[in-house]
Order: structure tokens, then sequence, then C-alpha cells
């Protein structure tokens, strides 16, 4: 197998690491290896041990490389995390030939990037939502019109530039190439969305172990983003608190028994809880679980009503809410999004895909197949980072974004 037609999507999550190879025949992407192991060395998204973080890539790959028969030896990296920030930016140019070219687009693409970022961030995305040609809004492409005045407006992706590096380093230590960083929801939005949603207006919510990452996208384009520092694990430690359990127990009663809503379940329904530190283990009603769940799951819903009432784009999300995510397997998280958000609510899952898709089609790999997918669309347009500059690979990349973002 040509390495040219290897894409490889490592999702490095706070509580696991999953590596998806996939295999591009035309313009249909078959997944042909998947590994996964559990993450030791992240917390909120961000890298907190870099050996134990190194391990844990390693055995993900490894297992991925032994289903799919090949060697992986480069990988497109998903991150996320509380140091994730956006803004929207303006640029404006004067064409000089009269005729748009990819020229006009880089050097309108560079003046609305053009912004003043503190030294401790780096530009991890530069996303045109749209083009101005004289006074002409609604342009997607305006390659080969003709105008004397260009402007775009773009939505600008940041990052600390220490929890990029880190990121990076791992991976290296790995004996991983990177060829791009991709925030984890815009890869999570190339699985689950479906062009018509992307154009009407829609909202991916990835809720992960450590964070629940969003993004509005309209027309096309992603308008919208954020990280809040909430997932999973903290339904986790709440149970493992609320029922004295081991955080283990907690995790497997989560999966098991695990409800948002006190009016989904029956009365007499019971749960077996282990008890903590050689205690006798006991049985209890399951609405004391989904007492502890609910206020958590409420609070988790009101943030992310507060963070899309905010977007500027927020009204123009016609199509809804579209949940994937590991935690959104739990009973009773659509029907909390649709009441809390006020919008329809589906739960999605890796579409449009083919190989081994009876292991992936679970909200779990949305943002790994993702990840392959947006590897597989952008193609060569990433280049490599390197030793002496991590970051040229990120910020040198905006011509070739331009040219295939709206095909």
């Amino acid at each position: 197998m040509r390495r040219s037609r290897l894409i490889v999507g490592l999702d490095v999550g706070t509580t696991k690491i999953c590596a998806i190879a996939g295999e591009v025949k035309d313009s249909r992407v078959d997944v042909i290896g998947v590994g996964s192991h559990p993450s030791k060395g992240l917390r909120k998204g961000m890298v907190v041990n870099i050996e134990a973080t190194v391990d844990s890539i390693k055995a993900a790959v490894k297992e991925a490389e032994l289903m799919a028969g090949i060697e992986i030896k480069a990988v497109y990296v998903g991150i996320a995390g509380g140091h994730i920030k956006g803004f929207h930016s303006h640029g404006v140019i004067a064409v000089k030939e009269r005729e748009i070219t990819e020229s006009d687009i880089e050097r309108v693409i560079d003046a609305a990037k053009a912004v003043a970022i503190p030294l401790d961030r780096e530009i991890l995305h530069v996303i045109p939502m749209g083009y101005i040609l004289d006074g002409q809004d609604g342009i997607r492409n305006p390659i080969g019109m003709t105008g004397v005045r260009l402007e775009t407006n773009v939505h600008v992706v940041t990052g600390a530039v220490t929890s990029v590096q880190n990121l990076i380093k791992c991976c290296h230590m790995a004996g991983l190439e990177v060829i791009d960083i991709v925030l984890e929801p815009l890869a999570s939005g190339e699985a689950t969305l479906t062009q018509d949603e992307k154009d009407l207006g829609v909202g991916i919510i990835d809720i992960g172990g450590g964070t629940t990452d969003i993004a509005l996208f309209h027309d096309g384009s992603i308008c919208h983003t954020a990280v809040l520092g909430i997932g999973g694990n903290h339904f986790t430690n709440d149970i493992a608190v609320g029922l004295r359990t081991p955080l283990p127990d907690a995790e497997k009663i989560k999966k098991r028994y695990g409800c948002t809503m006190l009016t989904m379940i029956n009365d007499g329904e019971e749960i077996d809880v282990h008890g903590i530190g050689g205690r006798p283990s006991k049985t209890l009603p399951r609405k004391y679980l989904v007492e502890i769940i609910q206020p958590r799951a409420e609070e988790l819903f009101t943030l992310i009503s507060t963070d899309i009432k905010h977007a500027v784009c927020s009204e123009l999300i016609a199509s809804g809410i579209v949940l994937t995510g590991g935690a959104t397997l739990m009973e009773g998280m659509r029907e909390m999004a649709e009441d809390t958000l006020e919008l329809p609510t589906r739960i999605g899952m890796p579409t449009n895909i083919g190989g081994l898709t009876d292991i992936v089609s679970s909200p779990i790999f949305s943002t790994g197949v993702g990840l392959v997918l947006y590897g597989a669309r952008f193609e060569g347009i990433g280049r490599g980072f390197q030793e002496d500059n991590l970051f040229t690979g990120i910020l040198g990349k905006m011509k070739e974004w331009v040219s295939g973002i709206f095909k």
C-alpha cells in the first residue's frame, strides 16, 4: 500500500487515545485499522504527563497497525482543551488584475489574520466564512470573478503554544510525524454532519471525557468554536463521591445504569454498588444514581446553551444540534439537550465510510474517523512539522485551504 493513499487519525483524548487508519479509494475512505487505549497522561484535553501519554499513543497505534497490517509513520492529530479560543476577523485588499486569482485569495486571508495575538498563543486554523466582492456578499469562491475590492470574514482558532508543543512532542517521542493539528469539533463535523446541515446551519457538540467541544456551522463553514472544561469524567467523579465507590466501578455504573432524567426510569429499579476500601457491596435504588447525574447534565447543557446564545451565528443553526462523543451514549442525553437548548437534536455517528464500519459506527469514534476524512479531503495540504519550528506547518496553509474548502 502506498503511503500517499493511507490516512491515519490520532484522537488524543482525556479518557482514551484512538488511532484510526483509513485507505483512500477514489472518493471513498475505507477504515482498515482501529486501535484504542486508555489515556493516562491527559487532563481536560491537555498533556500533564508526557511519558504516560507517549506509552498510550504507542499502544493505540500498535493495535491499529496489527489490525491493518501496515506500519504507521504519520498522523493527523486532534486537539482540544480549555486553551482553545476562536474569534472572527475581517480582511480587505485591492485587486490588482481585476480578475480574482488564488494569490488574491491568499493576500486577503493574510490581511484577515494579521491581528495581534498574545505571544503564548499560536494560530491553528484560519477558516474563510465567505467573501465580499465590490459590496456583493455571499460569495463562496470568488476565483475567476471580476472586481476591484475583495473582502473576507474568517474564523481564527488559536491554541496555547505550550499545549500544542507538548502534544506534538508526545507524537514525535512515539515515533510519529505530525502532518497537521486539527481542531477536534472540526474533525467530528467531517464524520457526522451532512453538507445540507452545514449549509442550512447546525451545531455539533462533542462531549468527551474531559472537555465538551462546540462548533457551529452556517453556509457551509464554521462560524463559532468553543471548548468547555466539563466532560464525562465529571459524571464519573460525581458518582464515585455520591455512591462512595471506586472510580473504575463508578465508570461501569455510569455506562450500564446512567441516565440524565428521573422521568425516564422506573421507581423499583435497583443497582449494585461496590464498596470502597474493603467495605461490603450494597444495593441502592437507581434513582439515587440519576439524582447525582441529572444536576451535572443540567449544568453542562446550561453552559452549552449560554455559549451558543452568545455566538454571532446562534440564530442561524436551523438544522438543530448533533451530539457526539462517548458521553452522549448515556440514556437521556439527547432528550435533555432538546429540552435545554430548545433545538431538534440527534446523536451523530460516523457516516460515508467503508471498511470496518461495524467497529467505528459509534459516537466514541467520531473524532478519530473525522480526522481520517479531514486528511483525505485535504491530503497533501498540511506541511510536516520541523524540529526548529514546530508551528510552520500550521501557519503556512491558507492558500491550499481556500482552494479546497469549497469543493
